[in-house]
């Protein structure tokens, strides 16, 4: 993808300075999408957090899913809630629950024209939206329609 789906201006995304979500920035860079796993239970889950939701252990593990889901819910965003996007509503905004990893569910844009339909439960994959001029560089997931 060359040109970025919303316009520069926006804050940069980087991990927290605690790091704990720099594995899954980090996947981004690498063009794969990562989430927290519970080695123990196997027990998926997104946002990351430094606890397991199911047992409450504290040794999380990052692994690769498949950067495919489906369209849990959207909302189409008609005023800007930035001074960037002034000028690039509407925008699409979906939660994507990604069904080969225990159903997570995690925010992107849907790319494409942002008055189409949103058929809940579309399929969508994710493609890796690089910003190499940023500084820091980052990437973004960004959704689209299969």
């Amino acid at each position: 993808m060359s040109d970025p789906y919303l316009p520069p201006g926006l804050p940069i995304p980087v991990p927290e300075r605690n790091g704990l979500s720099a594995p899954y920035w980090q996947g981004l860079r690498d063009g794969v999408l990562k989430v927290q796993r519970n080695p123990r239970t196997g027990a998926f889950q997104f946002p990351p957090q430094w606890i397991a939701h199911d047992d409450q252990g504290f040794d999380l593990e990052w692994v690769e899913v498949a950067p495919k889901g489906v369209i849990y819910s959207w909302t189409r965003i008609w005023h800007p809630v930035h001074p960037a996007l002034q000028g690039a509503c509407p925008y699409i905004v979906v939660v994507v629950e990604l069904p080969q990893a225990g159903n997570v569910r995690m925010l992107g844009n849907l790319l494409g024209d942002p008055r189409q339909e949103v058929p809940i439960g579309a399929e969508v994959e994710a493609v890796f939206e690089h910003h190499e001029d940023a500084d820091p560089p980052f990437t973004l997931a960004q959704w689209r329609l299969v």
